[in-house]
């Protein structure tokens, strides 16, 4: 017995949560008032059913006390006819008229409390209706207000955690960039050593070789030309100062 206690137990949980989970709570008022409403109407249909009989009886006895009325009046020929006979007989139709007439208003009587009761029971049961129907509607606008509050979290959280992953993404490729940057800038600084060999371009090793003494030629060139010039200005200024002392001497 306690093994199934606990397994009817589990089970209970378990459905209740399901259950809430699946529940609207919008939808549970709604049924809610309607439900409700379902009952006002009832009772407003009570009230009609016994203001109708009470209507039916207070017609049946208009109508016995219309018979009552003749019988009265010919009771009263009947007299002046000198018909005793007659006016017994019609006072007594009237007395046993006069019987349902009462029977009759203790029945309208009984209806008129009966409908009292549930005239007072519609109009409070009307009042809470109405006050339930407010109510409803407060807390489902809460409840959608709150909802929405929180999808909008939902949704505002996922975006963070994207925007985390691109951010992640972004800093792998800015790192993954300058990595390549920089192995470029090594290359370059490899072929431009000769170091390493520009397999694309048309020069080979001996090429550059060739390159190299042709710019240390020419540079040796403009070297000795460069001092060429500097020794023919010395001479040029020798003679000068030398012409410059002959005329003195003159």
């Amino acid at each position: 017995m306690g093994l199934f206690s606990r397994m009817e137990t589990v089970l209970k949980s378990k459905m209740n949560k399901m259950l809430n989970k699946m529940e609207d709570p919008r939808e549970t008022l709604d049924y809610s008032y309607e439900k409700q409403l379902e009952l006002l109407q009832n009772v407003k249909r009570g009230v009609a059913e016994v203001t109708t009989s009470k209507k039916r009886l207070q017609l049946q006895r208009a109508k016995l006390v219309q018979s009552m009325d003749k019988l009265e009046r010919q009771a009263k020929e009947a007299i002046a006819a000198n018909r005793e006979d007659l006016a017994r007989l019609a006072l007594e139709r009237k007395a046993a008229l006069t019987q349902q007439v009462d029977g009759i208003d203790s029945e309208i009587a009984e209806l008129e409390k009966q409908e009292e009761k549930l005239i007072a029971s519609e109009k409070r049961l009307s009042t809470k209706v109405e006050i339930f129907r407010t109510r409803k509607e407060s807390i489902k606008a809460q409840y959608s207000a709150a909802d929405a509050q929180v999808k909008i979290n939902e949704s505002v959280t996922g975006i963070s955690e994207e925007m985390a992953d691109v951010g992640l993404a972004l800093e792998r490729a800015e790192n993954k960039t300058e990595e390549m940057k920089a192995r470029a800038d090594a290359i370059d600084e490899l072929m431009e050593t000769g170091t390493l060999e520009d397999l694309t371009g048309s020069r080979d090793e001996i090429d550059r070789e060739l390159s190299k003494i042709s710019t240390q030629t020419n540079v040796e060139s403009d070297l000795t030309r460069l001092k060429a010039e500097a020794g023919k200005g010395q001479e040029k200024t020798g003679e000068e100062g030398k012409g410059a002392e002959e005329r003195k001497e003159v």
